[in-house]
């Protein structure tokens, strides 16, 4: 299955955040850690921990444009190795856990207020205007993030693609999370 979504923006910062939003709230909590989680990430080593616990992916470098999100679930091949549209970078073996059957991209300013019914709200917003929000089954899955540009209406557009495997509880400890997501745009 494929879910594409299109005219994402980062809300000029550059980060994304890939995860069950209701996971990492419910973990934050159990960490006794503040709901400005942004603070937290950013003053103690709380982010690696939610990213060793597969609760969150963040990606750096995202440029100011407007994106084109895609997910694939067990698809054959990916959008972004199709020859008519640009690869930029391919970065493997990461691994996401979902525990609400719901998997979000999410920007860095809700961290700012990261309570349960800021997430509950923002997830309905994301879904009430059709921004990269997806249901999946729990369990845990192997992402692979694909960079770069697609072909859409004679443009070339800025593309993040994630391919989602569902797998075992992966046991190797996940370290190589701070790539840069930097796509260079001919378009824009």
């Amino acid at each position: 299955m494929k879910y594409i979504f299109t005219e994402v923006l980062n809300d000029l910062v550059n980060y994304f955040f890939l995860g069950d939003m209701e996971a990492l709230c419910e973990w934050k909590q159990n960490q006794c850690l503040m709901d400005d989680l942004a603070t937290e990430f950013t003053s103690n080593n709380s982010i690696d921990q939610a990213i060793e616990d597969g609760l969150v992916l963040p990606m750096e470098g995202i440029r100011n444009y407007p994106y084109t999100i895609i997910f694939d679930i067990e698809e054959n091949q990916p959008t972004l190795l199709q020859k008519e549209h640009r690869l930029q970078f391919h970065y493997q073996n990461y691994y996401i856990k979902v525990e609400h059957q719901t998997l979000v991209l999410f920007t860095w300013h809700i961290l700012h207020h990261f309570t349960m019914d800021a997430v509950k709200h923002y997830m309905t917003q994301q879904k009430l205007y059709q921004k990269p929000i997806i249901s999946l089954a729990n369990g845990w899955y192997r992402i692979s993030i694909l960079g770069g540009e697609t072909l859409r209406n004679d443009i070339f557009e800025p593309t993040i693609e994630f391919v989602l495997d569902p797998i075992d509880q992966p046991d190797i400890h996940q370290d190589m999370v701070y790539h840069t997501f930097a796509i260079n745009s001919s378009s824009y």
